[in-house]
């Protein structure tokens, strides 16, 4: 079995400690989890260390991408299943089932069509704790589509190169359509789509049935003056 220390140089250790809390804290400890884009920079490093460190009857991971470093520690982990998949349509969510925890590190700020918060309401009859580290807006007191703002103010706002694919021809083809994922690029999640503030998935949680039981500023994403990383653990009352 694959050890802790075969995990990526930029594990974060606020999303390590989001786990931890949750299976230390919580009462009943979950005993099955999934991990939503969970691949990408990382190779599911979160699902590899919440069952290196804790196990689980039941784990899943849901990217529409495997790399080979995946596939290849999967059959490591027998009670690890690989959804393939965007986990914001309704059939990956079918696929997924009920879990005691969902992991959703980085990925609300990309979620259009459904948005981020319809995105929390697919998911909230099937899970018992929402464990959330996003990339927060503090730019102003509502949360905003940052595709809607003026170019330069976007690209103010955002950790991405306006000169490399896709955002160098971002504006260009906002409403052209992308053959790749069926939908115009103003709707891909492979850019930055949100400024979520707390106060709004707060209270979008708090609708679903949710109570925040952990939170922690993390501190700036790089040198944006208006992202800050937050984390969030949320418990269905």
């Amino acid at each position: 079995m694959t050890t802790t220390m075969d995990l990526p140089e930029n594990f974060n250790e606020d999303k390590k400690e989001l786990i931890d809390y949750a299976y230390q804290r919580v009462v009943p400890r979950p005993m099955s989890f999934a991990d939503l884009g969970g691949v990408w920079g990382v190779d599911g490093a979160y699902t590899r260390y919440t069952l290196q460190r804790y196990g689980a009857t039941r784990a899943v991971l849901v990217d529409t991408n495997f790399t080979d470093k995946v596939l290849q520690v999967a059959p490591s982990f027998p009670s690890l299943t690989l959804v393939k998949g965007n986990f914001g349509d309704p059939a990956t969510a079918e696929k997924v089932g009920n879990v005691d925890a969902i992991f959703m590190f980085d990925v609300l700020l990309h979620q259009v069509k459904p948005d981020w918060d319809q995105v929390l309401a697919m998911y909230a009859p099937r899970t018992k704790i929402f464990v959330v580290y996003n990339q927060q807006w503090v730019g102003s007191r509502r949360t905003i589509r940052l595709v809607d703002l003026p170019r330069d103010q976007y690209f103010a706002n955002v950790p991405a190169d306006r000169t490399a694919a896709p955002y160098s021809f971002l504006f260009e083809k906002m409403y052209e359509m992308n053959t790749e994922h069926g939908r115009i690029w103003r709707d891909v999640h492979n850019i930055w789509q949100w400024g979520i503030v707390d106060r709004d998935l707060i209270d979008c949680l708090d609708h679903l049935g949710f109570t925040m039981q952990l939170y922690k500023n993390c501190g700036h994403f790089g040198e944006l003056q208006n992202i800050q990383n937050h984390a969030f653990m949320f418990q269905k009352r």
